[in-house]
């Protein structure tokens, strides 16, 4: 009868104890979600206190095909000032020729008139070495700015075509 009692007492302790470990990882669960949705309302939070959208321009790159241009660096300028240098890889070329935009620049300028300069550093038609660049100007409201840096394959052309645009 005792030894009975025993296993009787035994198996509800132990029945506890994994009841009690199962809702720990359940606490544990909930507070790692509460963490990310934190760090997510922080980084945006940081986002809006460092970039106020009266004074945030952001500059994306996309690309097209990619036959007649192999992109190797991009260097970019605004108001003269370098902001970006980039090297590529080829993983990062292969996201950019399916679809990807990578955000290049993110930074303030003040409001007004300025301008952008992004050189393109890759292979051209014939595996030559090819340097190209494109200026354009935008005006910097109190809205925040994006402005989109597109390489296109003109097939008319048989070469590729730098194109900025304000999205």
């Amino acid at each position: 009868m005792k030894f009975k009692l025993l296993t009787l007492l035994m198996m509800l302790s132990f029945h506890s104890y994994a009841e009690q470990e199962l809702s720990i990882k359940d606490e544990i669960a909930a507070l790692k979600k509460q963490v990310i949705a934190l760090n997510r309302d922080l980084f945006i939070l940081e986002e809006d206190l460092l970039y106020p959208a009266s004074t945030q321009v952001a500059v994306y790159l996309a690309m097209d095909v990619g036959q007649y241009f192999q992109l190797d660096s991009i260097e970019l300028k605004i108001d003269g000032n370098s902001t970006t240098h980039y090297l590529y890889t080829e993983k990062q070329l292969n996201a950019l020729y399916k679809g990807g935009v990578q955000r290049l620049y993110l930074g303030n300028v003040s409001q007004g008139e300025h301008e952008i300069t992004a050189f393109f550093i890759g292979t051209g038609p014939n595996k030559r070495e090819y340097k190209r660049a494109t200026t354009a100007k935008f005006i910097k409201t109190q809205d925040a700015k994006a402005i989109e840096l597109k390489i296109v394959d003109s097939t008319g052309k048989e070469q590729a075509e730098f194109l900025v645009s304000e999205l």
